[in-house]
């Protein structure tokens, strides 16, 4: 189990600091869905081609294109305000936090975000085991096709959602609903959009911040959706894929 977040940034929002209130925010209410570790991922905008590999268990790393902070503690233990002049001028930030249902809680190597040829990414935990994050970014490397990712979506058997963003694209995000686990796009007054995996952290959002959201949608199940910002914020490709439940085991 694990909590999603995040931001992409509209390039006219005249007020950087809300969108990084929000983004604080939304993470300290991930901690309802998973505080064994957390992390988040804030990137530079600068496109990255051929990406040097990303070593999975360092808490604090800065590469080409993007900084990443992850460990095991939850979003308050993580989360420094020395990180806030880079969320600032962040386009997109990606936050997650987990529950160890699968996977050792005292590896960083299984704290998100991960970095996987070429993506950067975050998934709630719930699919079958031998798909665990790191399998699924893996799979997904290289697929730009709405068509084409909806094909490893499909195979996947479980609950589940995912964020991800490509460092070599990284003006856009692409976000995926699966069986079961919650995701919710919003967008605020500013045209800036946000995701979570519970729509009430929007309403939150709202008391805590100067943050308006004028929007949200809960995703359906098998939705994928790839949302560019450039010139402001918008859904660039959308497809539908079936996804697979587990099936129960006898005697449950």
């Amino acid at each position: 189990m694990g909590g999603l977040f995040g931001s992409l940034r509209s390039p006219s929002a005249e007020h950087r600091e809300r969108v990084s209130d929000a983004f604080v925010v939304l993470g300290t209410l991930a901690g309802e869905r998973g505080d064994d570790s957390s992390g988040v991922a804030l990137f530079t905008g600068r496109p990255v081609r051929d990406p040097a590999p990303v070593p999975s268990d360092v808490p604090d790393l800065s590469v080409d294109g993007c900084r990443i902070v992850k460990g095991r503690a939850p979003f308050s233990g993580v989360w420094s305000p020395e990180l806030l002049p880079l969320l600032d001028h962040a386009p997109v930030a990606l936050g997650h936090t987990r529950r160890a249902v699968q996977g050792s809680a005292h590896e960083p190597a299984n704290a998100g975000p991960l970095a996987v040829n070429g993506l950067l990414g975050i998934h709630g935990e719930g699919f079958e085991p031998g798909a665990d994050g790191e399998a699924v970014f893996r799979a997904l490397a290289g697929r730009h096709a709405p068509a084409e990712i909806a094909e490893v979506l499909e195979a996947l058997v479980g609950r589940g959602a995912l964020v991800w963003v490509d460092r070599a694209r990284p003006d856009r995000v692409r976000l995926a609903r699966a069986a079961l686990s919650p995701l919710v796009v919003a967008v605020d007054a500013e045209h800036n959009l946000y995701w979570a995996s519970d729509p009430r952290w929007f309403r939150e959002v709202r008391r805590a911040t100067r943050v308006r959201p004028v929007s949200a949608v809960m995703l359906r199940e098998g939705t994928y959706l790839e949302i560019t910002r450039d010139p402001e914020p918008q859904i660039t490709a959308r497809t539908s894929f079936r996804p697979r439940r587990a099936r129960l085991r006898a005697g449950l």
